[in-house]
């Protein structure tokens, strides 16, 4: 169980520090903003996004329905 545990800890420090290269080495580039949309994509803020933009393009759909209901009376 030992060298499990060592080798999680390994991986995990050398995907912090990778993270912090990439993210600190491209400041102000198009590659900083290629990074943070991958990592919006891997948080899944992208999805939540997506979905928030669904609900708001639906409510306005059923507005524009009840509104063009409400004009056929």
């Amino acid at each position: 169980m030992g060298w499990i545990t060592k080798t999680f800890r390994v991986w995990t420090l050398f995907l912090v520090l990778f993270a912090c290269l990439l993210l600190a080495g491209c400041e102000g580039t198009d590659s900083r903003g290629k990074a943070d949309d991958t990592v919006r994509e891997l948080s899944g803020q992208k999805n939540i996004e997506r979905f928030d933009q669904m609900k708001k393009d639906i409510d306005k759909i059923k507005k524009q329905q009840a509104d063009r209901l409400k004009e056929q009376e």
